[in-house]
This record gives C-alpha cells, structure tokens and sequence, in this order.
C-alpha cells in the first residue's frame, strides 16, 4: 500500500496509466474544475456512490454539461469519517465493479464535487441549497430516515431532533433531514426563487410519495401556509434503485492499493448490475439520466414492487437463517440446496410474486434466476450481517405489506411467517451452537427484550404493534409462525427447512 497513489484532484491525471493488476482504471474524462453542483445529496453512503453518482459520472464522461454534480450533504455523527475522506480526495473515489466470473470495472467517479458535514456548519448547507443551480435534492437516508410508524404511516413528531426542529424559530439552523428541506424551501419562496425537486431513492415503496408526505407532515407542524405552498409547487418523483453494494472493508481498501495502485481513504465495491427506474417529473430540470441507462418512465410501481418484494424481500430470507445456518457471506447461503430451494420456491414463487403486477418488459422467471445469480456472486462478499441489520426498518417496510396483501386474498403465509420466525430467532442473539452476533438495528434494545420472552410467550415479538400492526390476531399467520418458531428454538433452522422444502 505504501506505493499506492493518494487520490485527490491534483493526482488523478497520474492514476490508471499503469496498474500493479495490469487491469484498467478508467479516471474522468472531463476536466474536474468545470463541474459545478446542481444536486445537493443527503445520505452519502456506498449505495449512493456506487449507483446515482455513477451514473452522473457517465453522463459527464459522455461531454454533457457538468452543471449536475453533487454536494453531498452528512447529517450524522457517523458522517464524519466520510467528510474527511472525501474532503481529503476532492470528492474523488474509487469504485470497483465485480461480475460473478470475477472480471472487474474499476473507475474513478469524478461526480461528487463538493461534501458538507452539516453539524460543522448548518448555514452553508442552507446557503447551498438555497443557490438558484440547485434543481434536484436527493436522498439515500435509510428506510429508518422517514421517521414513520411504518404500521401507521405517521410521522413521528415526538423523536428527539425533530421535536427540536419543531421548536426552532423560522430562520433558525436546523439539524434533520426534514428541517433543512422545509427552511431551505422557505427560504427559496421568500426569495421568489423556484423550489427544487425533491428526489427520494431510498429502497421503500413510492419512496417519493413517502418523502413528501414526511416532509409535507412536518412542514404542516411548522407552517400550514408553507406546507401548501411546497404540496402545490415541490415535485417528487418515486423511482425504483438497484445494486447490490457490500459495506467497505479494509480488504478493499487494500485491494484498491495493492491492484490498482491507488490509495483510497473510502472506496466502493459492488456487483457489476445496475438498474435505475425514475418517474419522469422534474419541473426544475433534470440530467439527461436516459442517456447514462437510467430507465425513464410515467408509471414506476410494478418496477419496484418486483423489487421490493422478489430483491429485498429474499434478501431478509437468506439474511436469517443463513446465519442461523452458520454461513457468514450472501453467496454460501445461496450454495445451500435447501435455503435456496425455500428462496426460491417457497418465498418468491409461492408468496412474493403473487403480490407483483405485471412488469412492462420483464420476464419474472428470468428475473428470479438473475437474483439467485447475482447473491451467489462470491467476489462481491456480501455479508449476511449486513443483511440483518435494520431488521426493524426493513421488515414492517417490505415483507409485512407482502403478508397482508396475501391474506387479504386468501393466499397462504407460511413461507413469510418462516422468515418473521427466523429474526424473531435470531434476535434472542445467541445461535444453535452458542455462538453470539451483535444485532444491529435502531430498536435493538426492544426487539431483544421481546426475543427474550420466547420461553413464556412464542407471540411476544409480534406484539409490537409499530412492527407488525394486528398481525398478532390474525390466526392465519400466527399459527405456521408459532410452528416455525417452535421448530427453530427446538430442533433448528435446517430441521425446519427440510419440512417446509418438502
């Protein structure tokens, strides 16, 4: 690593001339002083670099205009690190793109012009995105980020920042996501200036609907004349997003060092698939996305119900009991016959495809057998913990709508009430063998102290309503959850995989 190349501006024209892997690494094709932002970023994670900034990356490589780049914006106290990483590289990174027979695409994304650490200074994040070039705010917050009671669909006035926010004063500095929107958009109809589009791309269903009805919530609290006028004047458009994209680990880094002679404070790795559907809705302006592969269309919901719903949800299948199986990475689950099986047959043909509309240009079939080929992709080391983690976010958001939608028809739930079963398991925090895991999620507290009364009550993890809702009185699910809860604390996840695969 000591031979590896420091990343910045003034370096980059250097990189990718001659690597130790003797692989290519693509560097900007454009020069890097004329970009200028037009979007600002809340949420500057792996996701967000491996997906939207690339694909800005490509249309500047492409010679248009470079008036869209990205000021990335970090809110959390985990933020900071990617402040100094980033600020260090003049915004630069190195992603590196892996296909399942190990070839690479690996490049330098020049997209990212500009990164803010809001708590470092709040007013420059408003001044910036009160500046009349910003036409687009976009978001990669987490499905946790929306501050909603995802059984209710209400916003959570009373969590701790926005009770602050709330109390501020107009014109005060705000510290959440929902603050510095509805300020920067008030200060922007106070200055007769055009709102921007809010542009959500969060992994939720009609994840822009969400995100003006969160923002729209608070506005509401803060200013009803306000939130009337963002409602008649602010878009936001929904889109579907995907790529599988690991958490990165000091591997990578010295990968990146050791085979493409750069030294990267924070770069990404992900698998070679990217897909991108979006709402054609922005008043302000937009890139020209459709040139860069992004799929444009009037109508995105089958495109993220499929998913949702066959992606997201299987990965919450695997997640759980191929940790309670022993594995640790997402490919040596997806090379065990009976999870797979279950995945396949049970979960996705059984019970998630029936909850997908048709999908305009898609073959589901060929769909399915793409995922089960893209989570075997053994060069991308998906963890199976980054799978779990979040479990409270991600499974009142993406599985619990599929169980209702099939009960409502009548449809059996067995294969989902498994999955339920299996975090419920894994939640008590120790394995079939004693081994123990930290459960990571934002409710980790609850959720364990409900695992923990599995001996006295086999129905305590449903009975959180902000979760699960009524789920807990419908006897339709609770009776195969019970089973497979009484399966896997008795006889284990295998055991209970061979009687569901049959």
């Amino acid at each position: 690593m000591t031979d590896a190349t420091p990343l910045s501006a003034r370096t980059v024209a250097d990189l990718g001339r001659e690597t130790p892997s003797g692989e290519v690494l693509h560097t900007p094709g454009y020069p890097l002083q004329d970009r200028r932002v037009g979007i600002v970023h809340f949420g500057v994670g792996g996701f967000h670099r491996a997906h939207q900034a690339l694909y800005l990356d490509r249309l500047f490589t492409a010679g248009h205009a470079a008036d869209w780049a990205i000021c990335g914006v970090g809110l959390l106290p985990g933020d900071v690190r990617m402040r100094d990483a980033l600020t260090s590289q003049d915004g630069l990174y190195t992603l590196v793109s892996t296909a399942p027979d190990g070839s690479r695409d690996a490049r330098v994304i020049g997209a990212l012009a500009e990164y803010l650490y809001a708590p470092d200074d709040p007013e420059a994040v408003l001044a910036r995105m009160t500046d009349r070039d910003i036409r687009i705010v976009s978001l990669t917050v987490t499905e946790g980020g929306y501050n909603y009671n995802p059984s209710t669909g209400e916003f959570l006035a009373d969590t701790p920042a926005v009770a602050r926010d709330l109390a501020r004063s107009p014109g005060d500095a705000p510290e959440t996501l929902f603050g510095f929107i509805v300020e920067a958009l008030r200060r922007r109809r106070e200055a007769g200036a055009e709102p921007f589009t809010v542009l959500s791309c969060d992994n939720i269903r009609g994840n822009g609907d969400l995100a003006q009805r969160m923002i729209l919530a608070f506005a509401r609290l803060r200013d009803a004349d306000l939130a009337a006028w963002i409602e008649a004047h602010v878009a936001f458009p929904n889109c579907m997003v995907d790529r599988i994209t690991p958490v990165t680990t000091e591997a990578d880094r010295a990968m990146v060092a050791e085979d493409f002679g750069v030294d990267d404070a924070w770069p990404v790795v992900s698998e070679d698939f990217l897909q991108w559907v979006l709402e054609d809705r922005f008043p302000a302006g937009r890139p020209a996305f459709e040139e860069a592969g992004v799929q444009m269309v009037d109508d995105v919901e089958p495109y993220e119900l499929m998913k949702l719903r066959l992606l997201n949800c299987s990965h919450q299948v695997i997640a759980y009991f191929g940790l309670l199986l022993g594995h640790t990475y997402a490919h040596e689950a997806c090379r065990d016959e009976l999870l797979v099986r279950f995945t396949r047959e049970n979960y996705m043909d059984g019970e998630g495809t029936p909850t997908v509309p048709d999908v305009p240009g898609i073959d589901l079939d060929q769909y399915k057998d793409q995922l089960i080929a893209r989570f075997d992709n053994e060069h991308v080391r998906d963890t199976l913990a980054r799978l779990a983690a979040e479990s409270s976010d991600r499974i009142p958001t993406w599985m619990v709508p599929v169980i209702r939608e099939n009960l409502a028809a009548g449809r059996d739930v067995t294969a989902c009430a498994a999955v339920v079963a299996s975090w419920a398991r894994y939640a008590e925090g120790v394995g079939e063998n004693g081994e123990e895991w930290p459960v990571v999620d934002r409710l980790r507290e609850r959720v364990m102290a409900a695992a923990a009364q599995h001996d006295d009550d086999l129905l305590a993890f449903l009975r959180d309503e902000e979760l699960f809702g009524d789920l807990v009185a419908r006897e339709a699910f609770t009776r195969p959850y019970a089973e497979a809860l009484t399966t896997l604390r008795e006889q284990g996840a295998r055991a209970l995989l061979e009687k569901l695969v049959g």
